[in-house]
C-alpha cells in the first residue's frame, strides 16, 4: 500500500509533467508553423531546404543554452537534429510542390 502523502506528491508531480507535455506540444506547433513559412519562402526563391551554417549555429546556441539550464548538451542537440531534420523534411516537401529542387544541401 503506497502512503497517501507519497501517492499525493506522485499525482502532484504527474500533474506537472502532464502541463509540461501539453506546452511542449504547443511550443513544437508554433515552432513547425514558423519553419513551414520559412520553407514556403524557401521555395518561393527557389533556395534550398537546408541551410548548414544555419544548423551548425543552432545546435551551438542550444548546447550552451541546455548547459545554462543544467540539461544534458548531448539530449538537447540529439533533440534538435531530430527536429531539423523533420523541418528538412517539410522544406523538401514544400519544394517539391512548388516545382523546385528538393536536394539537401550537404
Amino acid at each position: 500500500m503506497i502512503d497517501p502523502s507519497v501517492k499525493e506528491q506522485l499525482s502532484g508531480y504527474r500533474q506537472s509533467i502532464d502541463n509540461i507535455d501539453a506546452a511542449l506540444v504547443h511550443m513544437l506547433a508554433e515552432r513547425f508553423r514558423c519553419t513551414k513559412a520559412v520553407g514556403v519562402l524557401k521555395a518561393t526563391h527557389e533556395l534550398p531546404p537546408a541551410d548548414p551554417a544555419r544548423e551548425e549555429y543552432q545546435i551551438t546556441r542550444l548546447r550552451r543554452l541546455a548547459q545554462d539550464a543544467n540539461l544534458d548538451p548531448d539530449f538537447a542537440e540529439k533533440f534538435l537534429n531530430f527536429i531539423i531534420k523533420e523541418v528538412i523534411r517539410h522544406h523538401e516537401a514544400i519544394a517539391a510542390e512548388h516545382g523546385g529542387a528538393t536536394e539537401k544541401t550537404a
